[in-house]
């Protein structure tokens, strides 16, 4: 088969399929474009060589990380059983993740053929993942959310208890409360595995929101830490990953809903036409040496990479975020015409940065918003006064995403200078103290 064109680069699932449209392969991928296009190399193995010439055609699923496409990784292979994810595997079998029936189940991994070694519930076998790193990659993920114990009960607790991926510790469960917090986490995991992201996310909202009325709020704080914990893991934490098996095209209508909830946010106080290109700038500095920084560009809801840019800051004051903002706006808006319109820019910063670039922006009718961190408080310039409004919902999670983005991009760059800066300065010491 031909390599397909206009490959996603975001993470996802892709299918091989055969002729008669049987799935022959099924693999996961951080950036398909970069993983479907190594299959069309020079350079395969004998295996994949034959797979790829048995193929007819290939399908994506886009979803939002590198954890959901994991998960869905999973449950297709298990649907669909493709004859060659097993070939490809060489002298190993897929790796299953099991939640033990014992009075405090714990939480394992094993080989097909040892599955019938356990004591295991048809239902609390979770698999095949094609790999023991995407197996205990999901699992080490999970674990920050949902600490779990691998071992029995003993005289002592485990180190694991210690840095918090195993608490409660099996050896420490000696009351009912105990109990009932170490099977309330097993749960948890056991929900993850199964894809249903949107029950665990409404679990933990309701224990933060039971504890807050019973004043318990030292309690609501930890399970706000796994709430976040939890949220990190997938940008849709509101859908379960069935829903990508019955619809394809999920992320773009999720995505969909994102840009139309901020849009109808924004609509009352900026003239938008259309939320088809969003831009968002972020500085990034250490006590304000090598400042750098980055503008990140989303069309339609997705990143486009083509369309990111870093800059480095020359302006005076390096310690002055708004400053920096300022002149990186200014540079900006001199490539409209190559670069192209934003519908949207998205400052990150409140009021001090929206009060520096206002007038470079409303000369040229972008319309032009900040997102103050504390919060996550939209903040929006009209008419020389300042309106704030809380996002939530689906623009809370399209604003995080773009935001946090310009985040690791601005730093990629500055990173770079100060690792160049430091081996620069190593090498001139070792010339000198070599004369």
């Amino acid at each position: 088969m031909e390599k397909p064109k206009n490959i996603p680069e975001n993470a996802g699932v892709y299918l091989f399929k055969d002729k008669k449209g049987t799935v022959i392969y099924v693999g996961k991928a951080k950036n398909l474009k970069n993983r479907v296009s190594s299959y069309f190399s020079n350079s395969l193995l004998p295996k994949t060589a034959q797979m790829i010439q048995n193929a007819n055609s290939i399908s994506f699923i886009n979803v939002s990380s590198e954890f959901e496409a994991l998960l869905l990784e999973a449950n297709l292979i298990k649907k669909y059983k493709p004859k060659y994810n097993i070939a490809l595997k060489d002298d190993k079998s897929p790796l299953y993740i099991g939640i033990t029936n014992e009075k405090l189940p714990r939480v394992i991994t094993l080989r097909k053929s040892e599955i019938k070694n356990w004591d295991l519930k048809a239902k609390n076998i979770f698999g095949p993942y094609l790999s023991g790193y995407a197996a205990k990659g999901v699992l080490s993920r999970i674990r920050k959310v949902f600490p779990f114990s691998t071992h029995l009960p003993s005289e002592k607790i485990c180190i694991y208890k210690q840095i918090g991926l195993c608490d409660p510790c099996p050896s420490e469960v000696n009351t009912k409360e105990l109990r009932n917090k170490y099977l309330k986490n097993v749960r948890g995991v056991k929900n993850i595995l199964n894809g249903k992201l949107g029950t665990v996310k409404k679990d933990l909202e309701s224990q933060i929101k039971d504890y807050s009325k019973e004043e318990k709020f030292e309690e609501a704080a930890k399970i706000k830490r796994q709430l976040e914990f939890f949220e990190r893991l997938t940008f849709t934490p509101d859908f379960e990953i069935e829903n990508y098996l019955e619809n394809p095209n999920l992320l773009e209508d999720i995505r969909q809903e994102e840009l139309e909830s901020l849009k109808k946010v924004l609509i009352q106080f900026l003239p938008l036409q259309k939320l088809s290109r969003i831009e968002c700038f972020d500085v990034a500095h250490l006590a304000g040496s090598f400042p750098t920084a980055s503008m990140v560009t989303l069309i339609n809801g997705e990143p486009e990479k083509r369309f990111y840019r870093h800059f480095k800051v020359y302006q005076k004051k390096k310690n002055s975020d708004v400053d920096s903002m300022r002149e990186i706006i200014t540079r900006r808006l001199k490539h409209l015409g190559d670069w192209g319109v934003p519908d949207l820019i998205i400052i990150d910063g409140g009021k001090p940065q929206l009060s520096k670039v206002h007038d470079l922006l409303e000369e040229k009718e972008i319309p032009f918003i900040g997102l103050a961190k504390q919060f996550e408080t939209i903040v929006i310039l009209k008419d020389k006064k300042f309106y704030e409004v809380r996002a939530n919902g689906a623009n809370l999670r399209l604003l995080q995403r773009i935001r946090d983005e310009a985040h690791r991009f601005a730093r990629r760059l500055h990173h770079k200078q100060v690792s160049d800066s430091l081996i620069s300065n190593f090498d001139e010491g070792l010339k000198e103290r070599n004369g």
